[in-house]
């Protein structure tokens, strides 16, 4: 005879009833104080920023909006319009202005991330000397672009300038570099280069040395060669650190404006006149005040246009590389 014992299953639990997400804990007093003095020892610095920054731009936002009319003690705002956007983008002066702006960017900066990255790599090797070759290096990004663009003056002049003086008995009469739009253009990059590479060469020194070592060391044990290592290594690790110098030095080099100001004034003709060189121009030797915001502001807008896709894009690849 056989008995069947039911075994008792005991009770599931009811699962808990799904609560609302706890609210995030509030600050606490002495947080908040500390918070508050923060922003009271902040604030003299923030309203420099936004007395020398924020408020020029602004105004010039609502000039480039107004008929401007000069008078003898200034000039007043009337009404809106948006004359002074359509005089400023029907002009062959402005669109030769923006291609120039355009091209010189992207010719200096390519040039500078190169030599940059090559001259870090170089310090990078260095033991003994790396603190002193850094503070060399340091000398022509350090001067002032007025100053520098002076002693670039002095050089490139063609009756007493140095590079005259070399070139002159090769060629068998004075060589004024700045004297034809290319050679000009050149000269001004070549300038624009020698100051501004060692920016780069030292953020790319940054970027080299917090690199890890162990990758690099496994790529070496599988039998890479040093170019191998660099190219398929070192340089994808290195392209974050390279993209901030790259966008630094595009929202600089688009700004550009002492260099040509000193070297060229703008010539021969126009051929080297930069956006910021013809705002200047339009605004404070022509007077016409309206279209000279309006040059102000729509470089603003193509500057913020192009920082703002540049980070979508360096954002896009950081995450990129993260999920790989």
């Amino acid at each position: 005879m056989t008995t069947h014992q039911d075994q008792a299953t005991p009770p599931q639990k009811a699962a808990p009833p799904a609560t609302a997400r706890s609210p995030r804990p509030r600050p606490s007093g002495r947080r908040r104080r500390l918070a508050r003095m923060g922003w009271l020892f902040a604030s003299p610095a923030l309203l420099v920023i936004i007395a020398v920054t924020v408020f020029p731009i602004v105004f010039s936002v609502v000039m480039s909006f107004s008929n401007v009319t000069v008078t003898g003690n200034g000039f007043q705002l009337s009404g809106v319009t948006g004359q002074n956007f359509s005089v400023v983008l029907h002009s062959d002066r402005w669109r030769h202005a923006l291609e120039f702006t355009a091209l010189y960017t992207v010719g200096t900066v390519v040039v500078e991330i190169v030599l940059g990255t090559a001259v870090a790599l170089v310090l990078e090797r260095l033991t003994t000397a790396r603190g002193w070759m850094m503070a060399l290096l340091l000398l022509p990004w350090a001067m002032i672009t007025v100053v520098s663009a002076q002693l670039w003056a002095y050089v490139y002049n063609g009756v007493y300038g140095v590079l005259n003086a070399v070139l002159s008995p090769l060629v068998g009469h004075d060589v004024n570099v700045l004297g034809s739009p290319i050679q000009a253009t050149l000269a001004m990059a070549v300038a624009d280069i020698w100051k501004t590479t060692p920016f780069v060469a030292i953020i790319a020194l940054a970027g080299l040395v917090m690199l890890p070592s162990d990758v690099v060391e496994a790529a070496r044990i599988d039998g890479a060669g040093p170019w191998t290592v660099f190219w398929r290594v070192r340089l994808p690790l290195l392209r974050p650190t390279l993209a901030i110098a790259v966008l630094f030095r595009v929202l600089q080099a688009f700004g550009l404006f002492d260099l040509p100001y000193v070297l060229t004034s703008g010539g021969p003709g126009n051929s080297t006149e930069s956006l910021a060189v013809l705002g200047w121009r339009v605004m404070f030797q022509d007077l016409k005040f309206g279209p000279g915001a309006a040059i102000a502001s729509t470089t603003a807008l193509i500057v913020l246009l192009l920082c703002l896709a540049f980070l979508k894009v360096f954002r896009a690849q950081v995450g990129t590389e993260e999920t790989a």
